[in-house]
């Protein structure tokens, strides 16, 4: 399974961690498993929640959840913000 490399801003944490996720994976299953993740990684100050989007970091452009990383573009040093 191919991965990329992305950073992904939390602004509740006002930090960014570097993840690797699946190309093939539709961006509903990246949600679940970044959002998550995140929540583990930022020590409770983001809690992971059903309504949480990923979008682009520099554009704010929220992704299609129905579409594969791949389809969407997002390729290594792709910077993308959970919300």
């Amino acid at each position: 399974m191919n991965k990329v490399l992305v950073e992904i801003f939390l602004p509740a944490a006002n930090q960014s961690f570097d993840v690797y996720i699946p190309l093939e994976s539709r961006m509903s299953e990246v949600l679940v498993l970044v959002s998550s993740l995140l929540s583990d990684l930022s020590d409770g100050k983001y809690k992971a929640t059903h309504d949480a989007v990923l979008c682009d970091a520099e554009t704010g452009i929220i992704f299609n959840i129905n579409m594969t990383v791949f389809e969407l573009g997002i390729k290594n040093g792709s910077k993308l913000m959970l919300i």
